[in-house]
This record gives C-alpha cells, sequence and structure tokens, in this order.
C-alpha cells in the first residue's frame, strides 16, 4: 500500500474535451472516468476567477480528477471557462464577469448529457460557486456543492431560486476564509432552507494543505457517492 500524497495520480479513463457553446465558443477541457467501470456520478467542475489565476487546473479540482475516479467512481469534466488558459490550452472568447458564462455551464451540461454522464453534480470553488448558483439550476443537474462561496455575483435572490427549488446545496466554508466566513454563510444560505454549510476549521480560501484538501474532497463523497465514503488514504498499487 502507497500514501496517497499531494502529488498522487491514481488509474483513470482521461480525455482531453471540447465543449462547443451556443454562443459559438470552443472550451478546452478533460474528462476522467473510473479505470474499469462506469461511472456513478459526475462532477461538472468550475473553476476559480481566471483574472486571479483560476483555471480548470486550479489544485483541487485537478486533485478531484487525479483521485476520484479511482477511488469513488465518479467521472470529473473539468474545462476552462471563456478566455481561460491552462496547460491543456486556452478556450475561445473573453471573460465575461460571470454573464456571459452562462453558455459556458450550459456547455457542459450539455456535454454530460449528450455523452451518458450520469448524475451531474455541479463543483463550484470561489468564482465556480457564484456560476453554479447563478445559472447551474438546470434539470439536469443532481445538485451543487460551493467550495469558499464568496456570495458577491451571486446574491439573495439565486438563493431564494435554489431554496425554491429544494435540489441540495453543500458549502464548504473556511474558517479564516478572506470573503466569506462560516457564521456570515449561515445566516446567508438561510434563504435555502436546505443548504448545508460546513464550517472547516483553520482552512483558508484557497484550502492550500493535503489535510484541506482531503477534507474537501471527502465531504463531495459524502454527498455524491455516499457508499465511497470515507476515502482511503492508501492506494494499493498494482504489481508492474
Amino acid at each position: 500500500m502507497a500514501e496517497i500524497r499531494a502529488a498522487t495520480v491514481l488509474p483513470a479513463r482521461r480525455e482531453e474535451i471540447t465543449l462547443h457553446t451556443s454562443d459559438g465558443l470552443r472550451l478546452v477541457g478533460e474528462l476522467a472516468l473510473p479505470p474499469d467501470r462506469p461511472p456513478v456520478a459526475t462532477l461538472v467542475c468550475l473553476h476559480p476567477l481566471p483574472t486571479a489565476e483560476g483555471m480548470m487546473d486550479s489544485h483541487v479540482l485537478r486533485k478531484a480528477s487525479f483521485r476520484l475516479p479511482a477511488l469513488a467512481g465518479l467521472a470529473v469534466l473539468r474545462f476552462n471557462t471563456r478566455g481561460t488558459a491552462s496547460a491543456r490550452g486556452t478556450s475561445e472568447g473573453e471573460f465575461g464577469e460571470g454573464e456571459t458564462e452562462r453558455f459556458d455551464v450550459a456547455a457542459a451540461l450539455e456535454y454530460t448529457e449528450y455523452h451518458d454522464l450520469p448524475r451531474p453534480w455541479l463543483l463550484g470553488w470561489s468564482f465556480g460557486t457564484e456560476l453554479a448558483l447563478r445559472w447551474g439550476l438546470d434539470p439536469l443537474v443532481e445538485g451543487a456543492i460551493l467550495l469558499s462561496p464568496p456570495l458577491k455575483r451571486a446574491g439573495d435572490a439565486d438563493l431564494d431560486a435554489w431554496g425554491a427549488d429544494g435540489r441540495p446545496l453543500v458549502a464548504l466554508v473556511p474558517e479564516f476564509d478572506d470573503y466569506l466566513r462560516p457564521a456570515e454563510a449561515r445566516e446567508r444560505f438561510r434563504r435555502a432552507p436546505q443548504a448545508e454549510v460546513i464550517g472547516v476549521d483553520k482552512a483558508k480560501h484557497l484550502w492550500v494543505g493535503e489535510p484541506y484538501v482531503r477534507t474537501v474532497l471527502d465531504e463531495i463523497v459524502r454527498h455524491v457517492a455516499p457508499d465511497a465514503y470515507p476515502l482511503p488514504t492508501e492506494w494499493d498499487e498494482p504489481d508492474r
């Protein structure tokens, strides 16, 4: 058995993909599937603010794609929103301040439908939580997991819409977040009675540190693929 560390990459079927938006853009991305079985659910990852270096390779999302297909049987779809660059490439278009990105979210969900990817959940981080709250109430979506939600571009009207809809909404809020901390988050999210706000002790907005990444991935799996919870911290490497 080998310990799962920050740089561990577990087996998966990985494919570079291109999303096509209804306003004519091509967005670069990657789909990671379980190595030896169909996925039990799908994470559609919405990355942090691209003007602050957010992208599909932002570390928590990248580690989700490295671990969760093998450990939890999840499909993990990551992509760069319009105008965003990473090692995978640069998506067409320009940053839209969270407005025109509605077409990007729709394109990702259309991809899951066309390719029969089961039970899509939105996984948003920071700016990505704003996209999830504003544009994620699509009939395909089972629920949303929000990492470090700032609740700036997304506001009370968006929370009211999720509250009226009733689908699961889970917010992981760092104790020392730069924008929204647990006590205020619990008050703000009261507008969506089904929302579960989980404060994470000592964590910060960027979730730096392997213990915090493990907490995030465990909570994702607890809600999306509970049969795989809690995640192991070791991996049985096959004989070479």
